[in-house]
């Protein structure tokens, strides 16, 4: 499936609204993290993010078009891929840095839908 957000919370899961960014932090983490709140947070905003993250499905590799939506196997979701990105380029780190940070930062996860605990998913570099 490839959606762009799992509109079902998990147990434990916090909603990316009420996550509590220390906003005296000079780390620039908070801050990317910040933003990509407030893009979620306004409907109008996260509306039109969410639907050029649906334009932006694969092509199929037999025949013509998009992939479909609804089928495929489970994996990350479009805004976990987002934040990924966001990350990546906002911070200019590799792959290594990327992977370490999803997995062992509280904040992160909690902004990619993991919650504090009983979620022990981990990402590895070829996810």
């Amino acid at each position: 499936m490839r959606n762009v957000i799992n509109l079902q919370m998990k147990l434990g899961e916090k909603d990316i609204g009420a996550i509590e960014l220390d906003p005296k932090s000079r780390d620039d983490i908070p801050q990317i993290l910040r933003g990509l709140q407030y893009i979620y947070t306004e409907q109008a905003v996260r509306e039109r993010v969410f639907e050029i993250l649906r334009e932006l499905l694969p092509n199929r590799i037999v025949g013509e078009g998009k992939a479909d939506p609804n089928n495929g196997r489970p994996g990350m979701t479009q805004w976990t891929i987002l934040v990924f990105g966001v990350l990546r380029l906002a911070l200019n780190i590799d792959y290594d840095r990327l992977q370490e940070l999803v997995n062992q930062h509280k904040t992160i996860r909690q902004m990619i839908g993991h919650s504090d605990w009983l979620d022990d998913a981990r990402y590895e570099l070829q996810t």
